[in-house]
């Protein structure tokens, strides 16, 4: 018998080391020179939702602000656009996290998108209230890549969680 990704399979509970390590390189990817390409999906965004959604009383609002001020330093960027866009977008996916369980994963995909796309609006007005720029419409691609990868990420992020299919006789749980 085979492993088949089922949304009602029964998952181990998510040890906290996971959650900061997958946090931290989601940190690393968003640091690489690649975050310019406008394809490239703001992956501190995208697996901050993701635990926003499935951990909610593990990341939340203020593990969105530390993760944001690191982005802001990084990028250079005004002090407090990517702070308020995580702040903004990891409340929200709380505030929808059992709403959004609900739905198979393509579907959650599509309550994903308005998300991200709420992050790159922040970020964008932000950046535009002191006389930035209009960055063009490929800014707002990346949303749709990490709406795409919501797949993807969901199988890898909860992999560590399975419980094996097999159940052995000299094991209790």
């Amino acid at each position: 018998m085979h492993a088949t990704y089922s949304s009602s399979r029964i998952l181990q509970p998510v040890r906290p080391w996971f959650i900061r390590v997958s946090l931290m390189v989601a940190l690393i990817l968003d640091f690489l020179p690649t975050r310019a390409w406008p394809w490239v999906p703001d992956w501190v965004a995208l697996v901050t939702v993701f635990w926003s959604i499935r951990e909610p009383r593990r990341v939340g609002m203020g593990t969105g602000f530390i993760l944001g001020l690191a982005m802001d330093v990084a990028d250079s960027s005004l002090m407090g656009q990517h702070a308020l866009a995580y702040v903004l977008v990891a409340y929200a996916a709380t505030w929808l996290s059992r709403r959004i369980l609900w739905f198979p994963l393509g579907q959650q995909a599509m309550h994903v998108l308005p998300l991200l796309l709420m992050v790159q609006f922040v970020q964008f007005a932000v950046h535009a209230m002191p006389g930035g720029h209009f960055p063009g419409v490929s800014y707002f691609v990346g949303p749709f890549v990490g709406a795409l990868l919501w797949l993807p990420l969901t199988f890898i992020l909860l992999l560590p969680q399975y419980q094996p299919v097999e159940r052995d006789a000299n094991r209790p749980i």
